[in-house]
């Protein structure tokens, strides 16, 4: 697989894995009435995701996207 194709749909999946979650939290806490919609807490949340999702995909990476590298050394 394409190096960079392969970091790019890596990249795309932890996105759609950070709007997911922190939407259905986001959905959780405007429902139970802890905040106001366009209110602080909400950009809390989502920078709060955010910051966890950086830290998850940045450690779990290794596993993904160092396969790549070791497939194109013996690929030559």
């Amino acid at each position: 697989m394409n190096r960079t194709f392969r970091g790019v749909a890596y990249v795309s999946v932890w996105v759609v894995i950070w709007g997911t979650v922190a939407s259905l939290m986001d959905w959780m806490l405007l429902t139970g009435e802890v905040y106001e919609t366009a209110s602080s807490g909400q950009a809390v949340t989502f920078i709060a995701y955010g910051a966890a999702t950086v830290v998850l995909a940045t450690r779990f990476s290794g596993r993904f996207l160092t396969e790549a590298d070791s497939e194109a050394s013996d690929q030559e």
